[in-house]
């Protein structure tokens, strides 16, 4: 049994944290904020993560996780160390290290024995080194010897748990292999391929992974913007791309874009450091200026069809960014709201998990939160899809078109197929659908 302190219990910190716990080790998971860990104490958890909340309760159980306040309790008798702690954007999109940095710093304090320091958060390349320098800037005892490793994470909100347990790679960068090799060694289990190089490439793989990926659902959008003008439906489009093996399916899903907590963050922060280092990062500007136009897009065509949002309400189905969380962190809901308020609509609203959350997010906004879907529906005279939760697939169409006042619906997510809504009576439109949802037209 390893003995681990997690500092931080975000969600990268509390899943990593209990699933290292689940694979056998001891867990302490250190946060300053004592009612969160007061509540993870008693089992209440501060997120939504499918399958989370039971790992937590059985290693509690097991006398294999614990939660407190106190970084001794933590770092005492701890091998290894994980900073997991936020790192959110500047006015700039640089990263904010400063909760690394004060991590950082109790960790030097309280280091009186041999230990490897893991980066387990989104950090800037070169934060390795930096890291390393504060801690040897404040121990106490400058003999003791310690180790820095990179430990990107690669997990998906919603599914967190399962790619925990199911990882594609386990990426691992540091000035000692041996260290490096020492960190793998917790993940054995896993049975994963496991990938060891130098501290900045192993911070640089992480960026480059997620900006990649925001990279390929901006450019499905494009092409669905282009579908549009020429009656193309995207989703065939897609389809048709992902079956060829140098591309693959994932990821090419057209819709209103992404959101969440990491690909926003971290293309700006890719962007920031490129362009302080004297590169060019046209790519990558692009695909945040797509991003954020999709949801003025959906917007717009929105408006064509009502012709004005004036005294017009708008229901929403789905508010978090993506289904299976609750994070509302840059969800493409609260730029649709905003923006059809300013323009006089009223708005409804629904999600299965994340309304909390969303009152919280969207405290500016004038928003009828609705206990479900048909709610939303009633007398509205449009809905707009926004997450892809699977309720909204099984919905009773039938009903919530005759609860409407009109039957216009705005597919974000393009789960519904548009022969069929149309057939229903809806006023609909898809995401680069073409004009009739992949029918060919005559000519």
């Amino acid at each position: 049994m390893k003995r681990i302190c997690m500092i931080g219990v975000g969600y990268v910190g509390l899943v990593t944290g209990a699933c290292l716990a689940d694979l056998g080790n001891k867990v302490v998971c250190v946060n300053r904020d004592e009612k969160k860990a007061a509540n993870l104490r008693k089992g209440i958890l501060p997120i939504y993560e499918p399958g989370l909340e039971e790992i937590v309760h059985r290693n509690k159980e097991a006398g294999r996780l614990f939660f407190t306040t106190s970084y001794d309790e933590g770092v005492k008798d701890a091998e290894f160390v994980f900073i997991s702690v936020g790192t959110p954007s500047g006015l700039e999109g640089e990263a904010d290290l400063q909760h690394v940095h004060d991590a950082a710093v109790e960790i030097a304090k309280r280091l009186d024995h041999p230990l490897i320091i893991v980066n387990k958060s989104t950090v800037p390349i070169g934060t390795g080194d930096w890291v390393a320098d504060i801690v040897r800037e404040n121990m106490p005892d400058p003999s003791i010897p310690f180790w820095v490793v990179s430990n990107p994470e690669f997990l998906r909100e919603g599914s967190g748990v399962y790619d925990f347990m199911n990882p594609d790679r386990i990426v691992l960068g540091s000035l000692s292999r041996e260290a490096a090799e020492r960190v793998a060694e917790l993940y054995y289990p896993l049975q994963a391929e496991t990938i060891i190089t130098d501290l900045r490439t192993a911070e640089m793989i992480k960026y480059a992974s997620n900006c990649f990926l925001a990279t390929k659902i901006s450019f499905i959008n494009e092409i669905a913007a282009i579908c549009e003008s020429l009656g193309a439906d995207v989703k065939e489009v897609a389809r048709g791309m992902g079956t060829d093996k140098r591309i693959g399916p994932h990821f090419l899903g057209a819709g209103i874009g992404w959101g969440g907590s990491c690909f926003p963050k971290d293309v700006k922060a890719l962007i920031h450091m490129a362009t302080t280092h004297g590169t060019r990062p046209q790519l990558l500007r692009a695909v945040m200026e797509i991003n954020y136009d999709q949801r003025k897009r959906i917007i717009n065509h929105l408006r064509d069809i009502l012709g004005s949002y004036r005294g017009k309400v708008v229901g929403l189905l789905g508010l978090a960014f993506k289904p299976n969380t609750d994070d509302m962190r840059d969800a493409p809901s609260i730029t649709l709201a905003r923006l059809l308020v300013a323009e006089g609509a009223q708005v409804k609203a629904y999600d299965p998990v994340a309304m909390e959350t969303a009152r919280r997010a969207m405290q500016d906004v004038s928003v009828t939160y609705c206990n479900d879907p048909y709610e939303v529906a009633k007398d509205a005279d449009a809905l707009i899809l926004v997450t892809e939760w699977n309720e909204f697939k099984q919905l009773d169409m039938q009903r919530i078109k005759s609860l409407m006042r009109q039957p216009v619906l705005m597919d974000g997510r393009n789960i519904y197929d548009p022969p069929r809504m149309r057939e229903l009576g809806f006023i609909y439109r898809g995401v680069g659908r073409g004009h009739n949802g992949g029918l060919i037209r005559n000519r």
